[in-house]
C-alpha cells in the first residue's frame, strides 16, 4: 500500500514547541494538535541555527534553531546523522521534517535543511505564517460559535464537517481537549462541599478529602490554589474556610 506524503505546513516553533503530540499507530500519521486546530504532521520551520551536537559514536546528531519565538531540536539518526555537516551555528535554515515526541520533547526529524541566503526570505515566511494563523483562527472562532447552538456533540460534529470540510477535524479535537480540561477543574465541587459541610467555624482538610474523593495530590492542588488565590483561608491549622 502507498503511503500519501504529508501535507506541509509552514509553522513558527513555538506552535509545534507548544502543540500536543498525538501519536498514531500504523499507516496513520501522528500529528502536533496546536491550539488552533491545526494538525501538523510535517512542518516547515526557518530560523537560527544556536547548537550543534554530534555523539561519541557518530550514531546521533541534532542542531537547535531558534525563531525569535522559540527554539526546537531537529534529531538525525544513523545513517542520516551527516545531514548537518555543511551548517555552522549562526547560519540562516529552513527545515522540512516530520514532527515527533520523546519524553515529553517535540522535535523534528528533517528531510530537508537548507541554508538560506536571502533575509528577505525570513520575512516572507514569517508573513505566510501569520496569514496562515489568521484563516485558522477565523474558522476556530467561527465553529467555537457554530458549537454554542448545539447540545448534542455527534450532530454538532455532522453539522461543522458538512459546513467546512474534513479539514476541521483538528479544530472539533482541539475543542475536545479543551472541554477535557474544563471537566478537571475541580475547585468548583471542592467549593460547593465547603459550603455544605463548613457550620461556621470551617471544615478539616481531612473530612473535605473525604467527601470530594478525589485523589490526595488532586486535591491538595485545588486546596493550594483556593488559598493562593484568596478565595479560601486558614481559621487554624487543618482547617479551610471561604472569605
Amino acid at each position: 500500500m502507498k503511503t500519501l506524503r504529508q501535507t506541509m505546513i509552514r509553522s513558527m516553533i513555538s506552535v509545534v514547541i507548544n502543540g500536543k503530540f498525538v501519536r498514531k499507530e500504523g499507516m496513520e500519521p501522528s500529528y502536533i494538535l496546536t491550539e488552533m486546530g491545526q494538525k501538523i504532521s510535517r512542518v516547515n520551520i526557518l530560523g537560527t541555527l544556536v547548537d550543534k551536537f554530534m555523539s561519541e559514536n557518530s550514531n546521533f546528531s541534532t542542531i537547535t534553531v531558534d525563531d525569535d519565538s522559540d527554539s526546537i531540536r531537529v534529531k538525525a539518526f544513523r545513517e542520516d546523522v551527516n545531514i548537518f555537516n555543511n551548517f555552522e551555528v549562526g547560519d540562516l535554515v529552513m527545515v522540512i521534517g516530520k514532527v515527533r515526541e520523546y519524553m515529553g520533547e517535540n522535535y523534528i526529524i528533517p528531510e530537508i535543511v537548507k541554508k538560506i541566503a536571502d533575509p528577505n526570505y525570513e520575512s516572507f515566511h514569517k508573513l505566510e505564517v501569520l496569514k496562515r494563523l489568521l484563516e485558522q483562527k477565523k474558522i476556530l472562532d467561527g465553529i467555537k460559535k457554530e458549537k454554542e447552538k448545539f447540545e448534542d456533540v455527534e450532530e454538532f460534529k455532522k453539522h461543522v464537517k458538512e459546513k467546512y470540510d474534513d479539514s476541521i477535524e483538528g479544530v472539533i479535537e482541539t475543542l475536545e481537549v479543551e472541554e477535557g480540561m474544563k471537566e478537571k477543574d475541580h475547585k468548583p465541587l471542592i467549593l460547593e462541599k465547603i459550603e455544605q459541610l463548613d457550620k461556621g467555624k470551617g471544615i478539616e482538610f481531612r473530612k473535605l478529602l473525604e467527601e470530594s474523593k478525589l485523589p490526595e495530590n488532586e486535591f491538595e492542588e485545588v486546596i493550594n490554589e483556593l488559598l493562593s488565590g484568596g478565595i479560601c483561608y486558614e481559621p487554624a491549622p487543618g482547617v479551610i474556610k471561604k472569605v
